[in-house]
């Protein structure tokens, strides 16, 4: 995983609420156990027609899109079922974090495990960010701070561990790892 300390980008924009996991990245997908490959096929239902053309009005696939690292979506994204595929295939993909009003507990763990920053907002700048799509923003996760286009800064929870993760670019093994040799010598006192 590559760490995440700050993040500038513009933001594509999402405006549906309820995005599930399996429109996210559509259970026909879930082939593989690797994590690299599934960006493409990601919101493939919505991304591509019944040939396999890319859908010119999907915000994805949109010129001004292009090199956005930042989704902003409706309220519960990430609901539906518990895959985490979906957060590999939005990384896959380029995205590094994801704005919402409400974001799915499940998802939220999942993403936060494989270097995805799952932000959640209140109603007033997630309703001005979907509004507002392709805008510039920046995420600096040591001070879990959002800063808008204006200069407003906006608070987002982000439990501590997640934040040490994050900003190391380590998952939950890479951590233990680390720390192997306090843990045998523990071991060997015991």
């Amino acid at each position: 995983m590559q760490p995440l300390q700050t993040l500038r980008s513009r933001t594509v924009v999402l405006p549906g609420a309820n995005i599930d996991t399996d429109q996210i990245i559509p259970a026909r997908f879930l082939t593989t156990t690797t994590r690299t490959g599934l960006g493409a096929s990601l919101f493939a239902d919505w991304r591509y027609d019944g040939t396999g053309a890319a859908r010119p009005d999907f915000a994805l696939n949109r010129p001004e899109a292009r090199g956005c690292s930042v989704l902003v979506a409706g309220h519960n994204f990430g609901c539906g079922s518990s895959r985490e595929h979906a957060a590999w295939a939005l990384a896959d993909y380029g995205i590094r974090a994801v704005i919402s009003t409400g974001i799915a507990d499940i998802f939220r763990n999942n993403a936060l495990k494989n270097g995805l920053l799952p932000v959640v907002v209140d109603g007033d700048t997630g309703g001005w960010l979907l509004d507002n799509p392709g805008v510039e923003v920046t995420l600096d996760v040591a001070s879990a701070t959002l800063v808008l286009p204006q200069g407003r800064s906006v608070s987002f929870a982000l439990e501590p561990f997640a934040q040490h993760c994050l900003l190391e670019g380590v998952d939950e093994l890479g951590f233990l790892l680390a720390r192997r040799g306090v843990i045998e010598a523990w071991e060997q006192r015991r």
